[in-house]
């Protein structure tokens, strides 16, 4: 059966699964992604088109783990950093990260929950996990809506948005999208960075 014919949860089952073998034969995955998203970050802050945080995310297990970018971003570039805090109940909200504690959030993830919201405004560039993403920017994840319900909002529909997934996790047919669902502006993978094609969809 056609992947495009396979429903969301089987969908999740498929890709957790493939990251997860990803993850495990290639050991220096982490690095190799990190290492594309720390040049195309650099590209873009030198090229003057990222003013403001970078927002980063606390993995969960099996997700690309960027956070030693942190520093990295500080002391190489000057930029500052924020992670997502979800509330349990659908939204979420970027805080900027620095050596405050962190507390877990709704979720029970990670979060510097201490530090002021950020406005959308604040941000230049998000930085999503996923299980998956096809090449129109549909994003597949855990099935929570958090992201897509923030990109709903226009104001952070228009901050720069890039899915981190291992490149066998981009998905040559496109995923299966509710009304909801909101695309994304492009992906990193182990390989580099390749920004969407066009396809309308969401709100």
């Amino acid at each position: 059966m056609p992947r495009r014919e396979w429903n969301k949860p089987a969908l999740r089952r498929l890709y957790r699964s493939e990251r997860q073998r990803c993850f495990q034969q290639q050991h220096n995955l982490h690095i190799q992604i990190r290492h594309q998203v720390e040049r195309e970050i650099h590209c873009r802050h030198h090229s003057g088109s990222l003013q403001g945080f970078v927002g980063l995310y606390w993995p969960l297990q099996g997700e690309a783990d960027l956070r030693p970018l942190r520093d990295v971003f500080q002391h190489k570039l000057g930029l500052s950093t924020a992670l997502p805090a979800a509330d349990g109940d659908g939204s979420l909200q970027y805080h900027p990260w620095n050596d405050a504690p962190l507390a877990p959030d709704g979720c029970g993830i990670a979060a510097p929950l201490d530090q002021p919201a950020l406005s959308p405004e604040q941000l230049a560039l998000l930085l999503v996990p996923a299980l998956a993403v096809d090449q129109h920017g549909m994003r597949l994840g855990y099935g929570g809506g958090y992201y897509d319900r923030l990109r709903c909002q226009t104001t952070w529909k228009q901050r720069l948005a890039l899915v981190v997934v291992p490149e066998a996790c981009v998905s040559p047919e496109p995923l299966p999208v509710n009304d909801w669902d909101q695309p994304f502006d492009g992906w990193i993978t182990e390989t580099g960075c390749q920004l969407r094609r066009e396809r309308s969809s969401g709100c």
